[in-house]
């Protein structure tokens, strides 16, 4: 059987076959420590468990719900929004509940995106815009991101490939063809370098949407891990013009495995995304909506015992990079560090694999996102601090 001609270019998600992999070096008496996926590994608020338990338990929640979710934890959605970024949303008409936020990726390209149309994909970043950009016909289109440029676009360079004068580009940028490019994804903090975004950014972000009537697509999962300070993309004044934002419980509330994700924009984009949505899936188990309110309405409390966790792991990480001789900013926030490897190795695969094959600790290899992320490796932080200590150990033993 032959698949479909979507698939092609499309490989297997990096994760997914090293995961595999991992797990037979494990069935080979390997015990190997995963440093490389940010999937939370401590528990949600002990109410948030109690809310799923009692809701669960009732007999008349177990039948299909809304598609656009409960208005119970569109509610929320719009209380959190409001307390913890300063954005006022309408729980009606401009959030859309998402049975995690990796959905809507795929939602918002199969909304907007026909064959050959262009998203403008970050590099290093997630590895699943890109997919999805192809997924839905759509062409990537990469704007680098490099430390001397602080990991932020760099305005000029895009502005001179959009410019109508720059024709014969390979990009597809070039005269006439400026109006294929409709999306551009971003992602502050950052992931997989952790930089964090100033309201000069956002400004800037909104303001390049509206010149060139490119949907800015934000994703923002991370902004309140080991962050003070969380900004959405919306608050800029005018950004529900061009701006969309996903969000999620998976990072900030230690709920990956719940799935649940949120979109916000305008009312128009709310609807157009809901069109493609109601056709794929239908809503979500109602007390995992209930539960997720819940979680949504804790207080700083909550994040500070999170960060705390993570700040105190950040250290052992710290020193597990030191030891491998990478370069690292101490500035970078969410649940990664992102570092550059040694001149003596040939990229990040080469310095994981070494890692992996003679210490049995696996850290991710920057290259998997773009070829920006070649000379850079990043480790997760959802790992205990005794198995980073145990990490530490072993690379003291079999890799220095």
């Amino acid at each position: 059987m032959k698949t479909a001609k979507r698939l092609e270019g499309i490989g297997e998600y990096y994760f997914s076959q090293k995961l595999r992999e991992i797990d037979e070096l494990n069935r080979q008496g390997k015990n190997v420590i995963n440093l490389g996926i940010g999937s939370p590994d401590l528990p949600p608020h002990p109410d948030v468990i109690r809310v799923l338990q009692e809701e669960s338990a009732k007999p008349n929640v177990h039948a299909y719900q809304s598609y656009k979710g409960s208005p119970v934890l569109r509610n929320a959605i719009a209380s959190w929004y409001k307390q913890w970024y300063g954005v006022e949303l309408n729980p009606d008409t401009e959030i859309l509940p998402l049975i995690g936020s990796k959905e809507g990726i795929m939602h918002i390209c199969m909304t907007y995106l026909d064959e050959g149309d262009g998203a403008l994909v970050p590099n290093p970043g997630y590895p699943t815009y890109r997919s999805a950009v192809k997924l839905a016909g759509g062409t990537c289109v990469d704007y680098s991101l490099t430390a001397e440029k602080g990991w932020y676009p760099d305005f000029e360079e895009l502005e001179a490939r959009l410019a109508p004068q720059s024709q014969g580009g390979a990009d597809g940028l070039a005269g006439g063809q400026t109006g294929r490019i409709k999306l551009m994804w971003v992602n502050y903090p950052h992931m997989p370098t952790g930089k964090l975004p100033d309201r000069a950014l956002f400004e800037r972000l909104v303001a390049f949407g509206k010149k060139h009537n490119i949907l800015i697509c934000h994703d923002n999962p991370y902004s309140f891990i080991l962050n003070d300070e969380p900004m959405s993309l919306l608050s800029v004044p005018g950004a529900t013009a061009v701006v969309v934002e996903l969000n999620s419980l998976s990072k900030s509330q230690n709920m990956a495995g719940w799935r649940v994700g949120t979109l916000a924009g305008a009312k128009e984009r709310i609807d157009e995304v809901l069109r493609f949505k109601s056709n794929m899936d239908s809503g979500m188990f109602l007390p995992v909506q209930l539960a997720a309110a819940k979680a949504l309405s804790l207080g700083k409390d909550w994040y500070e015992s999170v960060n705390a966790v993570y700040r105190d792991r950040r250290g052992k990480v710290f020193e597990l990079l030191e030891l491998l001789k990478c370069e690292f900013s101490k500035d970078q926030v969410g649940m990664f560090v992102w570092a550059k490897i040694p001149g003596d190795y040939a990229d990040g695969f080469a310095l994981s694999d070494k890692v992996l094959y003679s210490a049995g600790v696996f850290i991710t290899p920057g290259g998997i996102f773009g070829p920006a992320g070649a000379g850079y490796v990043r480790v997760s932080l959802c790992s205990t601090k005794e198995k980073l200590q145990e990490s530490i150990q072993r690379i003291q033993k079999e890799v220095l």
